[in-house]
């Protein structure tokens, strides 16, 4: 389909998928298997001027905005959604900055961002606190000139790469959600440790850990906002970067269905490639009809995101929850087609099957992404 992409666009995305398609497809599958942060992958990035693409050039990046954000991180999906992770995870733990960042905050931390000198990451969910946000028992407690933070932050993307960790703590439990408070904290401050690198399912490229915090103390200028604002602050951040979920699972969902197209066209079965049985047909043509519609809901809360449109909670949770559903029967699918040979790490679509499984539950599982469209629909009803 036609989306209309301007001239700059089109070169954004192009330059995205050959750095894919040149340098992430031929180690894909050692950096799955040995759970490797992409390293040199993540420099090219850099050279290609990629790295601080949604931020604003009065803080050295190149002030484009979420759609085409969203292009890269869907062609780098289409090859690796473990490498996609780590390059979008860079916009989830900035959007807090430029959501509610000072004027001195802002050029603090995004500048190392946008220049590649530094990675980001956001700091949310804790062992017993994932969709219960109100459950969080990490704490920020004033002293003097500084607050001291206490607790333990988990599946925290990047963490052990990156510098810079925007999170999101209690400085009031009596208050609920409405006594969190969002922060920023440097790699290297005195009592802020990493735990070790999780096993996962897939993404492995992406870097996961626990961050501790242990009479941290971190300067009351690294407060973003005002204090009980945290809770809001990481809602905005989740709600801006849905849809960026949305394109890491349509990225997958690509790929998944290029392999399979191609492989039933070589497979031979009953003397004649599999691609001529119409079984095989309608599944390929279910796949295509569903990225095809996921994409263009996924470009169009994107495009109203950047167009300033003031409400888009429930538009950024339908893409998010539509895309990674699809994305999950999509690689199914591959795999079926594929056959015993889509089982075996030597073929690409049961890592993407294992990889698209997490779009259905980080930044808010789909059945969180229902109660979200629910509670729009009896807020606001079901007009447009």
């Amino acid at each position: 389909m036609d989306y209309f992409l301007t001239d700059e666009q089109k070169m954004i995305r192009d330059l995205a998928r050959e750095i894919a398609e040149k340098r992430v497809k031929p180690v894909r599958a050692e950096l799955d298997e040995k759970g490797e942060y992409p390293a040199e992958i993540m420099k090219e990035l850099v050279k290609a001027d990629l790295s601080g693409l949604w931020i604003p050039e009065v803080y050295s990046g190149m002030g484009r905005g979420t759609f085409e954000l969203t292009l890269v991180t869907e062609e780098l999906a289409r090859i690796c959604a473990g490498v996609a992770t780590t390059y979008a995870v860079n916009a989830l733990g900035t959007y807090p900055i430029l959501i509610a960042g000072t004027e001195e905050q802002k050029k603090k931390f995004l500048s190392p961002v946008a220049k590649g000198e530094k990675l980001a990451a956001f700091a949310l969910t804790e062992p017993g606190a994932g969709s219960d946000a109100a459950s969080q028992t990490s704490t920020a407690v004033p002293e003097g000139d500084h607050y001291i933070l206490n607790g333990t932050k988990c599946f925290i993307t990047n963490a052990g790469v990156a510098e810079i960790y925007t999170v999101i703590v209690m400085t009031d439990k009596s208050r609920g959600t409405r006594g969190t408070s969002a922060f920023v904290v440097e790699k290297g401050t005195p009592g802020f440790t990493m735990g070790r690198e999780e096993n996962k399912m897939g993404i492995r490229a992406s870097q996961t850990r626990e961050i501790h915090f242990q009479d941290c103390r971190i300067p009351k200028a690294n407060l973003l906002g005002k204090e009980g604002e945290g809770f809001k602050i990481a809602m905005m951040t989740l709600d801006k970067s849905r849809p960026g979920i949305g394109a890491i699972a349509v990225g997958i969902a690509q790929g998944a269905y290029e392999a399979a197209t191609d492989y039933a066209k070589t497979r031979v079965q009953f003397n004649q490639p599999i691609i001529q049985f119409q079984a095989i047909q309608f599944m390929l043509a279910d796949m295509a009809t569903q990225i095809e519609a996921a994409r263009a809901l996924v470009y169009q809360v994107c495009r109203n995101i950047d167009a300033g449109v003031k409400s888009y909670s429930r538009d950024a949770a339908i893409a998010k929850v539509f895309a990674s559903d699809m994305a999950m029967k999509v690689t199914t699918d591959a795999v079926q087609i594929f056959g015993g040979y889509g089982y075996m790490k030597e073929y690409p679509v049961e890592k993407m099957m294992r990889d698209a499984k997490i779009t259905q539950l980080y930044e808010g599982t789909n059945q969180i992404q229902r109660v979200v469209i629910g509670a729009s629909v009896i807020r606001e009803g079901a007009s447009r």
